[in-house]
C-alpha cells in the first residue's frame, strides 16, 4: 500500500514539475510572439493560459512587464508543492 501511494505522489510531483517548464517555454515564448501561434503555441496556450489568466486577473502589468507568471510559477513551485508533500506525509504516516 505504501509503494502505491509512493507510486502517485511521485507521479504528483513529475506532472508539477512538467508544468512549470510548460509554463516556463510559454513564457519564453513570449519574447518570439510569431511562435505562439505555431501548432506548438497554440497547444502550450491551451494548456497554459487558463492557470496564469488566475494570476492576470490579480495582479496588473506593470508597465509593459507582466510579472503574473513570476508569482504564478512561485505558487506552483512553493506552494503547490509543499501543499501536496504535505498532503503526502500525512498519508504515509497514516499507514505506518
Amino acid at each position: 500500500m505504501i509503494q502505491a501511494v509512493d507510486l502517485i505522489f511521485g507521479l504528483i510531483f513529475k506532472g508539477i514539475q512538467l508544468y512549470m517548464i510548460l509554463l516556463i517555454i510559454y513564457i519564453l515564448m513570449s519574447w518570439v510572439p510569431a511562435s505562439r501561434e505555431t501548432k506548438f503555441g497554440i497547444l502550450l496556450s491551451r494548456i497554459t493560459e487558463p492557470y496564469l489568466a488566475f494570476f492576470r486577473r490579480f495582479i496588473p502589468p506593470l508597465g509593459m512587464i507582466d510579472i503574473s507568471p513570476i508569482v504564478a510559477i512561485f505558487v506552483l513551485n512553493y506552494l503547490i508543492t509543499r501543499g501536496v508533500f504535505e498532503v503526502y506525509r500525512l498519508i504515509r504516516a497514516s499507514l505506518m
